[in-house]
């Protein structure tokens, strides 16, 4: 597993006669450390077209130093980085567990060095009262060579929070420029070096304008002018997005991570689904089966998590073997999202919105056209919850009816930017049925689990104990099938 942190900085360009202020009495600190100065050299590694240099991301190989090692940063907010070490190892091969946190962007394309810099590091270290370090102000003076490119010197000041506040942070900078320092034309060094080779990625930025659009008509009051086309595309953008920003999070198993990813793949296929007047079927309908597949890959980790949550107390041999599966399945995951055919999946949602297959309701006023197709959702739902009575396989009923629940909360969800309360209206009430039909479907699911487990058990106290949980989760799941019924005659349904 590579360590990682996050990282907390802000950079500022400096004049070669810049001369660094006193740092002591800013907020928490008590004194400033001596100067320590340190020679690092880092090759940096990207694909040919600098494919992560254009979402913001650097990987490298740096020596000198105190943290010499494979370093991979990823954008996490504001003046935020989320960091992945890993050790130096060998020269030009990117250790694979930093490769695999990149594979959304990446997506096959080799990964090589398209740059290198020479820094001589001045570092001072802020301090309190009781010796704790609260910020690093790093003094660069650094030599870059790009790809057939002359080598490029400049001075920066980096200032990166350790245990001080952001409140720190700004006090730094702002003493820093009142001597005469800048804030920082790049947010990285290779950035700054690569200049206008960097392409801003266009799927990234067509899902930005798309976000845009929507966000800056409605805040004016212009919603009417809005066309379903747009709201639908802004409402994908934010799922795709979603997709890329999760996958790393889920290879790094981080909580929630795979159940967000898996949410906003469900959301897109949704969208694809009910929206099918808006978008040209023979580019869209071969998404399904894909994005299918990728929600049962994220689901098979998702339900063992979910199923080890729900028996924290159960025997210790049922915790070990849900833990042991659910590794099993992050690696199984983990596979899968190296496979071509999850590289090809991504690059067809971003050509979704890039060159969006628009069908003859894309051009339709939004206000008109989506209370249309939220109550068409709607009514799916609905008649799937009334054959529940007469279905020869209630479960089987109930299973599908929560499915449409999902998608009519989903296409009501799309379109709360331009129809408001009455869609949010809608989004809560088919989450309601969604939940109540959950809450029975995961009784039955951790009864089946509980079953299977006590047929492997031959000591007594496991058998009463996986006993007592049968019948918890089976009251449960009972109460939640009998409450449907009044859940729905609490719905309103839709009233646009």
């Amino acid at each position: 597993m590579a360590e990682r942190h996050l990282e907390i900085e802000q950079k500022y360009d400096a004049a070669a006669d810049f001369v660094l202020p006193e740092l002591d009495g800013l907020p928490g600190v008590a004194s400033a450390g001596e100067p320590e100065v340190h020679e690092l050299h880092a090759s940096y590694f990207d694909t040919a077209d600098l494919r992560l240099a254009a979402h913001g991301i650097t990987l490298r190989r740096r020596r000198g130093g105190t943290d010499a090692g494979w370093h991979l940063k990823m954008p996490a907010g504001t003046d935020s980085k989320q960091e992945m070490r890993a050790p130096l190892g060998r020269p030009l091969v990117v250790p694979a567990r930093l490769a695999g946190l990149v594979a959304a962007y990446t997506r096959g394309a080799e990964l090589r060095p398209v740059a290198t810099l020479e820094t001589r590091r001045t570092v001072v270290r802020l301090l309190a009262a009781d010796g704790a370090e609260l910020a690093e102000v790093a003094d660069d003076l650094v030599t870059g060579c790009g790809p057939d490119a002359e080598p490029e010197r400049w001075r920066e000041i980096e200032v990166e929070l350790k245990g001080g506040t952001p409140e720190l942070l700004k006090a730094a900078g702002k003493r820093l420029r009142k001597v005469g320092a800048k804030k920082g034309k790049s947010s990285s060094k290779l950035g700054r070096l690569l200049g206008e080779a960097v392409v801003p990625a266009q799927a990234a930025a067509a899902r930005a304008a798309a976000r845009s659009r929507i966000a800056a008509a409605t805040s004016n009051g212009k919603g009417p002018g809005i066309t379903t086309g747009e709201v639908v595309l802004a409402y994908l953008a934010e799922q795709v997005e979603a997709i890329a920003t999760y996958d790393p999070k889920a290879r790094l198993e981080e909580e929630d991570a795979v159940h967000k990813m898996r949410v906003a793949v469900r959301r897109t296929r949704s969208a694809l689904r009910s929206y099918r007047p808006v978008l040209d079927a023979e580019r869209t309908v071969p998404l399904g089966p894909e994005l299918r597949w990728l929600a049962a890959v994220l689901g098979e980790v998702r339900d063992l998590e979910v199923l080890r949550m729900r028996f924290a107390e159960a025997p210790a041999f049922v915790v070990e073997d849900l833990e042991k599966r659910e590794k099993a399945a992050y690696r199984r995951m983990n596979a899968s999202l190296r496979e071509p055919r999850y590289f090809k999946l991504l690059d067809e949602l971003d050509r979704l919105i890039l060159d969006p297959p628009l069908a003859g309701a894309a051009d339709r006023k939004a206000r008109k056209e989506l209370p249309l197709l939220v109550t068409r959702a709607w009514d799916r739902m609905a008649k799937d919850y009334a054959s529940i009575k007469s279905a020869d396989d209630p479960d089987v009923a109930r299973h599908e009816t929560r499915k449409a629940a999902k998608r009519a909360r989903y296409a009501a969800e799309l379109a709360v930017p331009v129809l408001g309360v009455a869609a949010k209206r809608v989004v809560k009430d088919a989450k309601r049925i969604q939940e109540v039909l959950g809450g029975y479907q995961d009784g039955v699911i951790a009864m089946e689990h509980l079953g299977t487990a006590a047929k492997r058990t031959k000591v007594p106290a496991e058998a009463f104990a996986l006993g007592v949980l049968y019948g918890k989760e089976q009251c449960e799941a009972l109460a939640a099938r009998d409450h449907l019924s009044t859940t729905w005659s609490q719905t309103l349904g839709p009233s646009f």
